[in-house]
Formats: structure tokens, C-alpha cells, sequence
């Protein structure tokens, strides 16, 4: 009977740690661990001496790929794919180089060191996940058993691997971090710095004010900018592109087959005794909820239907709202606690000066309305400042607690189709019209199906892309082909490389097949998710300098910028060589402006806009000093301080919360400049689009 008993105890804890096991080892697999396994593939990523094979990089994308799909229940689509994509190459890069420098500086991790670490107090996260004893321990029996069992040995090598990966990364860190000092000094100085106040006065000749018919540009002022600034009209090879997508849009006839579908279960759900079982078995995209619902907690199309009858066990639909079906049940209903108004506003808003103005114009559209002399809606897109304008100053459905309390006040106490207001609120004054009321509330049970297109749909789209694709190869007319099978035609300008193509968004599948490309190529079939997309390539500009020719206009303004910054820079200097800051004003024909407050957190200037310079050498400067002549972005100036505001003294507590805010900073920036640093120093080939499809 003993043997018996151990033999089943541990049949359990085995198969357990079976289960634990092989989690264990995808989860290891995913955050690519396993190194220097079945290199035999091609190379996908080289770092330095190293490699990662295609098959060791598609396996981690597509890990994390089936990891998000089974957390959020919905397919990837093509453009976020492309996105995890660069996350797992710049991991797997990341990853080898720190590796090399642990190498290098000759980082290692004892047996002794790992087997301290998983028994000890405080184990590695993925010890206390595997051996939980369920409240928040470790099971310690349970992790004695693994470690002793010969048959775990393959599965424990690799947990003590990453166990053993993880603190030779710890190792590395602390390394780094302990090279990130923060004095004393340093504190002090940054909390001056982002605290101290300063107020000035300055004399400004905006660059505007000087005439362009003024200032000379000759054929030569032009050349010469262009060629001392000629990295500016660097570019990379491009690509001319004319495309044609058909969107995965569900067709009526698909929602008609999703609505006969939900029909047939119209009887089912009418008799379920558990609604919330039911929805889950049946795969309802809307989840059970057993809270309350108002008219404006409730998709439009579903609550007209609801709210038509709202008597417990009635069904209602199938209806189609939004890019789903909905079968609904109601499940009790009542007076609400809260009720909700549709209703449509009409915004004037006001600004210093304009107020009167604008209630005199609220009186007068309610006066038109009231005679019939327009629509609310008409008055709402003419005359209303806010982004309802273009639906007619329509806000819906809403219940109290949604507006500011005036405009609330007003809507909920109005009567059905009559105009109210104006109501002045912080935004303005208001016109009001209520076009419903709903008083009541309904508990539902909401059988939702997604809309999509069924096999058949997309294969007609797919295939016709096809035939573009087919029949332009053969006639290399693109345009002529699309516009035989009825297609629309777009164009873009793409460079090599570029991630996010213009009105497409990602696409590694057409990034790759320009970069392959030659002029007068067409693209198979590209899956972008919600579309389908057939490319062809006009033409190809290699990558070099844009011509002088095509640059000029471009050219111009900025030289012309230049020589206005000259004129002003040059008149500000003969003034103050010839007077002090009091007679700047009058020699140049300028006021005295004056900055209060002027902080570092701040770098923007009442009349010249955006100003680092001028906060900066106010910051520098003591009371009553003046600064010599700056160049801004929008004016010339001369700065005067006149007044310094001293922080309040630095306490203990602040003290210590900004070294260890300036402390995590300075290590943060540290491991950016050193990852950095090795990807300079380092050959890293990214082969990936030879094996990209």
C-alpha cells in the first residue's frame, strides 16, 4: 500500500510538472533562450561572429504572435505582425550583443550561484509561477521533487539555463548602474535649474518685418546654400507606385447569412435558463453583463429595438449594428435611477472681449428657429464652433453626470423639441434642442456575432487582383488592366526601407517587394488585413542628391530666411554698440517687451514663440546684466534680466527623491548610449527580406 501511494504521489507531481515543464519551455523558447540550437538553417540575423537562423527568428515571431492572439482572442493582422516583427529582430540583436560584452568582460554565473538563487528566500519569478503553493509561496516539497527526479532532468537543464541567464544579465546591470553617480552637486544644480524663475526684458526685430522685395537672392546666394547645406537634400533610392486595393469589407449578403444563422437560435435563446452560459457556448462576441443599461449605454440600432417594447423575455433582432449581428434577450427592466436625453446643440464660444457678442448671436439663431426660418441642424453646421458642426450638432444619447452642470441642467429640465438657451457654460453660450427622452433601464443578454466575409468573397476579391496581377505582366499596362476590371487606381511615393508606406500604413510583404524591385514590376497579391492590394512600380529614383533643379523652390524661403536674420541681427549690433539696452527702443524702433516666470520647464515666449535660447541665456545671466545680440527662430533679440526667483531651500525628502529620479535616468541614458554604442562598433546584417514572402 505504500508503494502504491508514492507511486501515485508522485505520478501527480510528475505529470504536474510535466504540464509546468513544457510551459515553461516554450515561454523559454519565446524569449529566445535556447541558443546555438539547430543552427543548420540560414542565417536570418548576423551580429558580429554570430548568427540567428530564419528558423530561430520565425519561431519567436511567431510565439508571440499565438501568445497575443490567445490573450485578446482576435487574429493578428498583417500590420501589427510586421510591428512584432522589428520588436523580436531588435530583441534578438539586443540580445546577442549584451551577451558578447558579458563574454568580454568575462560575466559567468556559478552552479553554486543557481542553486542558491532557486532555493533560496526570494527565488526567480519563473520558480515561484512553476511551484506556487497557492498563496504566494513556494511549494518547496513540490520544487525538491523536480530537482530530484532523473526523468525532469532535460526540462530542469533548461529552467536552471534561464535561471542562470537571467542573473548573468543581473550581473550586467549592475555593472552598468553602478557607473551612473549622481552628486550632490548635480541634485542641487537640476533643482535650481527646473524651479528658478526669471523675469526679463527684451527688445525684438521679428525677421517678418523686414520686406522680402528688400533683400536681394541671386542665382549664386542659392547654389551656395544648396551646396553647403547639401546633406539636407540627401534621398534614398524611391519608388513611384500605382496600387489598387479591394477592402474585406462583409458583403450584404454575408450579413444576411450571419443574420439567418442567429435567426435559427432565436428559439434556443428564448428558453436558455442561463444567459450567460449560453452566450459563452455560443461564442457571442458581446460578453454577459448583468448591469443595468440606459438608451445611451446601448449601440444606436439596438436600443431603438429595445426600447420600442422593453418587456423582460421578449427577443429582439436579429439586427445588424455597427460590423455585427445582434440577437438580444431582455431580462428585466425598470424605472431608471438616472434617465438619459437625445439632443442636438448649437456652440458659440467666447473669448476676452466677444462675449456680448456672441449672446446677442445665440438670440438671434433661436429667433430664426422659432419662426422656422431654418433647421436646428442647417444653424448647427453654419454657425456652431465645435466638432458636432458637420452631424447637425448632434450629441447623442447622454445621462446626468456627462456635461458641465449648467448645459446639464438645461437639457434635462428642457421640453421635448422645444429650443432652450442661450446657456452660458465655460465653452460659450448654447442652443438646445432635446429630440428624446428615455426614462427606463433594461438588464439584456446581447448574442453578437461579427460580420466577415465568408471564403467565397474574399477568394472573388483575391482573384480578381489576380487577373490585374497576371494580365499586367503580360501587357505591362497597369492602369489600362485596372481600369478593364473596373479597379481604382492609386499612386504613391515610397522610399526603400520605409516602414509606414503612405495611405497603406505597414507592409513588410510590399516594403520587401520594392526593395527586390525593378521599374514596370507588379506585386503579387499583398494581404493587408483588412484589404487586398495588387502594386505596380512605375518608376525608380536612385538614391543620391536631389538635383539643385528640383530644390530651388525649396531653396528660396531659407535663404531668403537667412539674409532677413542678417538684416535684423546686423541692425540690433550698430544700435547697441552705439547705446545701452534703454536706448535700444528708440534706435531701432522697438518697444521694451517684458517675460515673467520664465522657466526651464517652459521655453516658450510671449511674442517670439518657442525660445530655448532666450530662457537659456536668461537663466545664465544675474540681475541686471544684459545679453549681447541672439539669433532666435523668429526675431532677432537683446535680453535684459530683470528680476531672479530663488527656489524655496532644497528638503531632505526632495532631496532624495530627485537623486533617485536624476540616478534611474542617468542609468536609463547609460544603457541607451551603451547598446548603442555596440551596434556602432559592431557589423549586424539583417537578412530577413530574402526569406519574407
Amino acid at each position: 500500500m505504500g508503494t502504491m501511494s508514492k507511486m501515485r504521489e508522485s505520478t501527480g507531481v510528475i505529470l504536474w510538472i510535466l504540464v509546468i515543464a513544457f510551459g515553461v519551455i516554450w515561454v523559454l523558447q519565446d524569449a529566445g533562450t535556447f541558443e546555438n540550437v539547430n543552427r543548420s538553417g540560414r542565417d536570418a540575423i548576423t551580429v558580429g561572429e554570430s548568427a540567428v537562423t530564419i528558423q530561430e527568428y520565425q519561431e519567436a515571431v511567431n510565439n508571440r504572435v499565438q501568445r497575443i492572439e490567445r490573450k485578446t482572442g482576435e487574429r493578428i493582422s498583417p500590420q501589427r505582425r510586421d510591428m512584432i516583427r522589428e520588436q523580436v529582430y531588435n530583441f534578438m540583436v539586443e540580445n546577442e550583443l549584451r551577451k558578447q560584452e558579458m563574454d568580454r568582460l568575462g560575466i559567468t554565473v556559478s552552479d553554486q550561484e543557481v542553486y542558491d538563487l532557486i532555493t533560496g528566500d526570494n527565488p526567480p519569478r519563473i520558480i515561484q509561477q512553476a511551484f506556487s503553493d497557492g498563496e504566494g509561496g513556494v511549494d518547496r516539497a513540490l520544487l525538491q521533487n523536480a530537482m530530484d527526479n532523473p526523468k525532469m532532468r532535460p526540462q530542469w537543464i533548461q529552467i536552471e539555463k534561464q535561471v542562470r541567464s537571467q542573473r548573468r544579465n543581473q550581473k550586467l546591470m549592475s555593472l552598468m548602474n553602478a557607473a551612473a553617480h549622481v552628486s550632490q552637486q548635480d541634485v542641487k544644480e537640476t533643482y535650481r535649474r527646473k524651479n528658478k524663475k526669471v523675469s526679463a526684458q527684451y527688445v525684438a526685430l521679428p525677421y517678418a518685418q523686414v520686406s522680402s522685395d528688400s533683400v536681394q537672392v541671386s542665382e549664386q546666394d542659392l547654389r551656395d546654400y544648396y551646396e553647403t547645406n547639401k546633406e539636407d537634400y540627401k534621398r534614398k533610392r524611391s519608388y513611384q507606385v500605382s496600387y489598387v486595393t479591394l477592402s474585406k469589407e462583409a458583403t450584404r449578403q454575408d450579413t444576411m447569412e450571419a443574420r439567418k444563422n442567429l435567426r435559427e437560435m432565436r428559439d434556443q435563446f428564448a428558453n436558455a435558463e442561463n444567459d450567460s452560459l449560453f452566450l459563452a457556448r455560443n461564442a457571442s462576441a458581446q460578453p454577459y453583463s448583468g448591469n443595468w443599461r440606459g438608451r445611451n449605454d446601448l449601440l444606436d440600432a439596438v436600443a431603438e429595438a429595445v426600447f420600442q417594447n422593453p418587456e423582460p423575455g421578449r427577443i429582439v433582432g436579429p439586427l445588424a449594428a455597427g460590423n455585427q449581428v445582434h440577437l438580444v434577450k431582455i431580462t428585466d427592466a425598470r424605472e431608471a435611477e438616472s434617465p438619459s436625453v437625445k439632443a442636438r446643440h448649437i456652440l458659440l464660444r467666447t473669448s476676452d472681449g466677444n462675449a456680448a457678442q456672441k449672446r446677442r448671436r445665440a438670440q438671434e439663431l433661436k429667433q430664426q428657429l422659432q419662426q422656422g426660418e431654418a433647421t436646428f441642424a442647417e444653424l448647427a453646421r453654419r454657425y456652431s464652433d465645435d466638432g458636432t458642426a458637420s452631424q447637425g450638432g448632434d450629441l447623442g444619447w447622454f445621462s446626468e453626470g456627462r456635461m458641465v452642470p449648467a448645459f446639464e441642467k438645461a437639457a434635462f429640465n428642457a421640453d421635448i423639441g422645444k429650443v432652450v438657451g442661450p446657456v452660458k457654460t465655460r465653452f460659450g453660450y448654447h442652443l438646445i434642442k432635446v429630440e428624446e427622452r428615455a426614462s427606463q433601464e433594461v438588464k439584456i443578454a446581447d448574442l453578437a456575432r461579427g460580420v466577415r466575409p465568408n471564403p467565397s468573397t474574399l477568394q472573388n476579391l483575391r482573384s480578381k487582383l489576380e487577373d490585374l496581377s497576371y494580365f499586367t505582366n503580360e501587357s505591362g499596362n497597369f492602369k489600362k488592366e485596372a481600369k478593364r476590371l473596373n479597379l481604382k487606381v492609386q499612386q504613391m511615393q515610397a522610399e526603400k526601407g520605409q516602414k509606414k508606406l503612405p495611405g497603406i500604413g505597414r507592409s513588410s510583404d510590399l516594403t520587401n517587394f520594392l526593395s527586390g524591385s525593378e521599374a514596370g514590376a507588379t506585386s503579387e497579391v499583398i494581404d493587408l488585413g483588412d484589404k487586398y492590394l495588387v502594386a505596380h512600380v512605375n518608376e525608380i529614383t536612385e538614391a543620391g542628391y536631389r538635383p539643385f533643379s528640383k530644390v530651388k523652390s525649396e531653396v528660396r524661403p531659407r535663404v531668403l530666411l537667412k539674409k532677413k536674420r542678417k538684416v535684423q541681427t546686423s541692425r540690433l549690433r550698430r544700435a547697441l554698440q552705439q547705446t545701452n539696452f534703454a536706448g535700444l527702443p528708440q534706435a531701432v524702433g522697438a518697444s521694451i517687451q517684458t517675460a515673467t516666470g520664465v522657466t526651464m520647464a517652459e521655453p516658450t515666449i510671449q511674442g517670439l514663440g518657442r525660445a530655448p535660447k532666450f530662457v537659456g541665456t536668461a537663466m545664465a545671466l544675474k540681475q541686471g546684466q544684459t545679453s549681447g545680440v541672439l539669433e532666435g527662430e523668429n526675431a532677432a533679440y537683446v535680453l535684459k534680466v530683470t528680476g531672479v526667483e530663488e527656489p524655496p531651500p532644497l528638503t531632505d525628502a526632495k532631496r532624495k527623491q530627485l537623486q533617485q529620479q536624476l540616478k534611474r535616468q542617468r542609468q536609463r541614458e547609460l544603457r541607451q548610449e551603451w547598446i548603442a554604442g555596440l551596434k556602432e562598433q559592431t557589423e549586424i546584417r539583417d537578412n530577413r527580406a530574402q526569406f519574407q514572402q
